[in-house]
């Protein structure tokens, strides 16, 4: 079926014609690329980028994108490498940061300067959006309707106790889309909210994942109802026949993916063809292949989109959604992801624990109001929901340091006393909060 549904796309593209190289700039032998993304996506642009450039080859190295960011830093001196592909906007000023890209200029036209709220290219050429994305929640409409669950439209929902045990999502420390959509609640809400939020809606996780694309596998499946996806793990399911649904919560961003030159490329030539592919019509297009489903840039190309494909060129939704800060989350990047590590990713079963407690002792409440059961209640989320660190303090340059920065035998000291503090934090928080609600339950009966 993928070969079939292939070809029609490989067909549709030629009609529209190839951006092939021109005599003045041909191209020939092999295209490196690091990526993040899966063969679902990277295999029909790599066939369709081949057939438009004969005697080329595109070599696809998959590694998630903190891996990619790590293995072009380790790798500098003796780089191999012509392109960076990934999702996350934050690990392209990282790598440009540490002069790890080399700057160019598309000669593709057609592309706005914003897609949403979010500059599709780096101002200073070293990175561009060749698709976007947003952040939200698919389920399992099987799965919903069999376990009699309602269908969420914001963040929010998922901390409901009937989501308890229905939800999963990967580590952000192991995703970079997942970062970003830490991130984006964090920026959206607010510092202390978004924790509360974020705690809460992790307590009724069933796993947290070390891959994004293990959270839209196991909805597909039915193994568990409801991901905190990117956008087109949904859109692709629902294209290849997955009974699934997706929300764009309101707190979300629009942001786009991107490409870029590595530093020293050994094929700079090839590498800015494969980029003027991307961002052709024909390139363009390709991002309505149903294991792909993008966003595409250029605003032209919707006219070819399936019927029901947002456009965050024309939803008003869309285009007002969280001006998401990009060297916010990059400068806090390492302390976030770990924070969360330690209070929620290796702590699950403890928080699941909390949080059980918590809404059975609400349920008991609500049958039997006490207002010192409830004002009990209300310190037990206060507990259950907050975090060892406030929001300047995660961006301190004492904190950032000890993740990035200082001498490496004391930056590993560093990191490792602080993780400790914030997982005791976290275990001591959650002690606490189960005993109120277990004081509240006792008032209740």
């Amino acid at each position: 079926m993928k070969r079939i549904q292939l070809a029609k796309v490989l067909a549709a593209a030629l009609t529209l014609g190839w951006p092939a190289a021109s005599n003045a700039q041909a191209i020939s032998g092999k295209v490196s690329v690091v990526t993040s993304y899966a063969k679902d996506l990277t295999d029909p642009i790599k066939k369709a980028f081949e057939a438009a450039n004969p005697g080329v080859t595109l070599d696809v190295q998959n590694r998630n994108t903190h891996a990619g960011v790590k293995f072009l830093e380790e790798t500098k001196s003796n780089n191999q490498v012509d392109l960076f592909w990934a999702s996350a906007p934050d690990a392209f000023e990282a790598l440009k940061a540490r002069s790890l890209l080399q700057a160019y200029k598309p000669k593709a036209t057609g592309i706005p300067e914003k897609i949403g709220q979010f500059p599709i290219n780096d101002p200073d050429g070293y990175y561009f959006g060749f698709a976007a994305s947003g952040y939200g929640i698919m389920w399992n409409e099987r799965y919903v309707k069999a376990n009699k669950l309602p269908e969420p439209k914001e963040w929010q929902d998922l901390a409901a106790a009937a989501y308890y045990d229905h939800v999963a999502m990967a580590a952000p420390s192991r995703s970079g889309t997942t970062h970003l959509t830490i991130e984006t609640i964090l920026q959206g809400e607010g510092w202390a909210k978004g924790w509360t939020t974020l705690r809460d809606v992790s307590g009724n996780f069933r796993e947290v994942t070390e891959r994004s694309f293990g959270v839209p596998d196991a909805v597909n499946s039915g193994q568990v109802g409801y991901g905190i996806v990117i956008d087109f793990f949904a859109f692709s399911s629902q294209a290849t026949g997955f009974p699934v649904k997706f929300v764009y919560p309101s707190v979300t961003a629009i942001v786009p993916a991107n490409i870029a030159i590595v530093a020293n490329a050994p094929n700079k030539t090839g590498a800015q063809a494969f980029i003027e592919f991307l961002l052709s019509p024909a390139g363009q297009n390709l991002l309505f292949d149903p294991g792909i489903r993008r966003l595409p840039v250029n605003p032209s190309v919707y006219d070819k989109a399936p019927d029901g494909y947002p456009n965050p060129f024309k939803d008003p939704r869309l285009n007002s959604m969280v001006k998401f800060d990009v060297k916010k989350s990059e400068g806090r990047n390492d302390v976030v992801d770990a924070l969360y590590d330690q209070t929620v990713t290796f702590q699950l079963a403890d928080l699941k624990q909390t949080k059980k407690a918590i809404d059975t002792a609400a349920a008991a409440v609500a049958k039997k109001p006490d207002p010192k059961a409830e004002a009990l209640l209300m310190e037990a989320r206060g507990l259950m929901g907050s975090v060892p660190l406030t929001e300047e303090q995660a961006s301190s340059p004492e904190i950032v340091g000890a993740f990035s920065g200082g001498k490496k035998k004391q930056k590993g000291a560093r990191q490792a006393e602080l993780e400790q503090q914030w997982a005791s934090y976290a275990k001591d928080h959650n002690a606490q909060a189960r005993a109120k609600a277990d004081e509240a339950l006792k008032l209740a009966k």
